[in-house]
């Protein structure tokens, strides 16, 4: 997946998350499943963006 692709993803499930959160408080099991998608989305984009920088 491209860098671009991902920090679009990343906004995406971002703001689902805040409004899951804000309907459902944040203790809420959608929320914990969203903010672990956001997390692997997160860590899969630092990856990406280190692969990047060591292609250089």
């Amino acid at each position: 997946m491209s860098e671009m692709i991902l920090r679009e993803a990343i906004e995406q499930k971002r703001d689902h998350l805040i409004k899951i959160g804000l309907s459902k408080g944040l203790s809420s099991k959608s929320v914990l499943e969203l903010s672990q998608e956001l997390d692997r989305l997160l860590n899969q984009y630092e990856k990406e963006k280190d692969h990047t920088l060591n292609r250089s």
